[in-house]
């Protein structure tokens, strides 16, 4: 007979009911109607989006100082960029360059945004964690892109480009959109990579995942953690793998303690105690 997916774990069924009742419990908070959900989504997004058109305004005012500032790394290798068609250095300009600069200058006050449009699911004593969460988010997300800036893209380009070109005798031509979005999409991929214990304060706090399946899984994180290594680092080298890898496996166990911090599990037993 074909085999059926049952919670026959105890541990299992136990998780899973106690993500249920936390996500029960929320549901009985007073809330707002359906449609003062959606007029304040609306709100948000209007917000959200007056405060991205004036980072894209500032961006583009100090879009050059930002170029200058992404070709440091490849011009520190005597290399220069390329375009192949004119409408390369337009798309630079005026949309690329502005619009990453603006969603990153405005991404604090969008965060907030966001938190404002949640918080009515929240108990008062979870509002606190506004400025925590604030801090944390941005900080995260800059010591990532720090880290990528002046350490992963550095030594990536310099083993693609000084080593494997010397030793295969091809000549670097790089055009700069190519450039411009294998810069992006691994200073913006770093930064977010950070956001893992942000990520898990919102899962551990609505009940979804607990400290004590984050420690179970722990082996898993750890090779996850060692593929994303062993793709965006360019050398094989265990040295440099352990530097990138290292700070990612503090953040998991950060994750934990910030999950073990706000999980409702935490918080029942304080208040039996406080009974």
């Amino acid at each position: 007979m074909p085999k059926t997916f049952e919670l026959d774990s105890p541990h299992k069924l136990n998780s899973f009911n106690r993500a249920r009742a936390a996500v029960s419990e929320r549901v009985e908070l007073p809330g707002m109607s359906l449609f003062a959900h959606l007029d304040e989504l609306r709100k948000r997004i209007v917000h959200s989006a007056l405060y991205l058109a004036v980072g894209y305004v500032v961006a583009l005012v100090f879009a050059p100082e930002l170029y200058l500032l992404m070709q440091a790394p490849l011009k520190h290798n005597q290399i220069q960029l390329n375009f192949t068609h004119p409408a390369d250095l337009v798309n630079l300009r005026y949309i690329q360059i502005p619009l990453v600069g603006g969603i990153i200058l405005a991404s604090p006050l969008i965060l907030y945004q966001v938190w404002l449009f949640i918080a009515p699911g929240l108990y008062r004593r979870e509002r606190r964690f506004l400025v925590p969460f604030m801090f944390s988010a941005v900080g995260l997300f800059c010591a990532g892109a720090f880290l990528s800036y002046h350490f992963v893209f550095p030594s990536m380009l310099n083993f693609i480009i000084l080593q494997l070109s010397g030793e295969l005798g091809i000549h670097p031509i790089i055009s700069v959109e190519e450039y411009t979005s294998f810069f992006f999409s691994l200073i913006l991929g770093m930064g977010a990579t950070f956001e893992l214990p942000v990520v898990i304060f919102f899962l551990a706090m609505f009940g979804i995942v607990s400290p004590r399946f984050l420690w179970k899984n722990v082996r898993y994180a750890i090779l996850i953690i060692f593929i994303i290594v062993a793709v965006i680092t360019p050398t094989p080298d265990i040295p440099t793998q352990l530097a990138f890898a290292v700070p990612m496996l503090l953040l998991y166990l950060l994750s934990m303690v910030v999950a073990w911090w706000v999980h409702p599990d935490r918080r029942r037993r304080k208040e039996e105690v406080a009974a």
